[in-house]
């Protein structure tokens, strides 16, 4: 086979916002990780993928075309005007098994026009690190990008100490994020951004007529989002307007991590100094992502301009409405009834008694009798009362997440070059409703999460 045919459409219509790029030559690469289920969605034949030219097409090196694409972003609020895909390549588009277009993605190959003085390579362990989250993620049926090839490079890179670098390969229903919009804004005129969001909604909502369609849209599909990461417990470390997409889809996970105790305040983020993007604060700091969102089309709006603000702004009010039924929504599931009190209440024993987040929702599951002993006699009579729907939250609530102690072990084996406890770990946390033993399912020791710290990797 040969390689396969992709797409290039975002690259021809939109040459104002991409870089001509090509992947860095690799000393020794070898493929360390493949998706078999996810290249066979694809259309992609795993066989030619783990070939030596397979390697070098997932490398950014197989002679077709390949761009950086560029976006601007606020950064734990201050506005980056030139980021962009500083270590990274769009491959291009291809349509899958299901009729859907994909974005083909590689990042860890070298520097690009946007790489800052940075070198644009990526370690081992960041590149494994997203590779299972993400497909975790995806298991527990949250819209995330997803993770196609994990491939070293061969090169020793520095990253605090000397580690292997590597590349990762995802794919996404598109690469399109808050920032690219205000990139577009930033560099060009109004016919740029009215062009690059008519792009965005025809791919994503393509149902949808209007530019304020779109990003009502966008609001919905991100609250729904991270209204399952709050349930999770996730905690994305890093909720720049760069790294918010317009498909509504959990794209970078560099500084991410789970809540083992339930403790709203909790971060992990060793840039994130003063706690901006703490898991309590998600959902206000998607409403502050939205709010630059609005500013940067607001002139798409109605073509009066004050018609246009007020527009704006009315769509910006419905955001915490939009907000709390997101998360009315994911609540009602996780108890498998629709009771708004009994679910606040359930919110405020959380709070108050800080159970471990994963194995007590598992509970709703599994014993009402061992969820008395955490929440309370009273909370489980009175939601038993309503006769919840106990089958499906079998199949809601995951025995098994990337818990941090277990992951934070298994790449630091892998980067020594022993990849079963990481494989362990990948097959439970991508089917995280069967039992696989209790080894994987136990929360961090005590004290590990006031050490604990996460990276960007770059």
């Amino acid at each position: 086979m040969s390689a396969p045919h992709l797409d290039h459409r975002f690259a021809d219509a939109f040459p104002e916002l991409v870089h001509a790029a090509r992947g860095e030559p690799q000393p020794d690469p070898r493929l360390i990780l493949l998706n078999e289920t996810l290249a066979r969605e694809l259309g992609l034949d795993p066989g030619w993928l783990r070939s030596p030219e397979g390697v070098t097409f997932l490398l950014g090196r197989g002679g077709g075309r390949t761009v950086a694409m560029g976006y601007a972003g606020h950064q734990f609020g201050q506005l980056s005007p030139r980021l962009g895909d500083g270590r990274a390549l769009l491959l291009g588009e291809l349509t899958d098994t299901a009729g859907r277009v994909r974005d083909l993605h590689t990042k860890g190959t070298g520097p690009t026009a946007f790489s800052r003085g940075g070198d644009g390579r990526g370690a081992l362990g960041p590149m494994l690190r997203e590779y299972l989250v993400s497909e975790a993620m995806h298991a527990l049926g949250v819209p995330t990008t997803r993770a196609l090839a994990v491939v070293s490079t061969g090169r020793k890179i520095q990253r605090g100490g000397v580690v292997p670098g590597a590349a990762l390969v995802r794919t996404a229903a598109s690469h399109l994020r808050i920032g690219t919009v205000q990139y577009a804004r930033l560099i060009g005129d109004e016919d740029l951004v009215d062009r690059l969001c008519t792009y965005a909604r025809e791919r994503h909502h393509p149902a949808l007529d209007t530019h304020e369609a779109f990003f009502r849209a966008v609001m919905h599909a991100q609250a729904e989002t991270i209204a399952k990461w709050m349930r999770l417990g996730f905690i994305h470390g890093v909720m720049n307007t760069d790294n918010t997409t317009l498909s509504g889809e959990t794209i970078d996970y560099g500084p991410c991590a789970f809540l083992d105790r339930f403790d709203p305040a909790t971060f992990f983020s060793s840039i994130d100094t003063h706690g901006r993007y703490a898991f309590r604060n998600q959902p206000a700091i998607l409403g502050w992502n939205l709010a630059r969102l609005a500013e940067a089309m607001v002139p798409l709006f109605d073509a009066d301009e004050n018609a246009a603000v007020e527009k704006a702004q009315a769509a910006m009010d419905d955001f915490p409405g939009v907000w709390e039924k997101a998360q009315e929504r994911e609540l009602a599931r996780a108890l498998g009834t629709s009771d708004a009190d009994l679910g606040r209440r359930w919110l405020e024993l959380l709070e108050e008694r800080a159970p471990d987040l994963t194995s007590t929702h598992r509970l709703l599951a599994d014993s009402p009798t061992a969820l008395a002993e955490v929440v309370g006699r009273e909370w489980v009579a009175d939601w038993q009362a309503l006769s919840p729907d106990t089958a499906a939250l079998d199949r809601l609530h995951p025995r098994y997440i990337p818990r941090n102690h277990l992951l934070q072990a298994a790449l630091t084996d892998a980067e020594a070059g022993d990849l079963v406890p990481y494989l362990q770990l990948l097959a439970a946390v991508t089917d995280p409703y069967t039992d696989h033993g209790p080894e994987l399912r136990r929360p961090a020791p005590e004290g590990f999460d006031e050490m604990f710290r996460t990276f960007c990797g770059t």
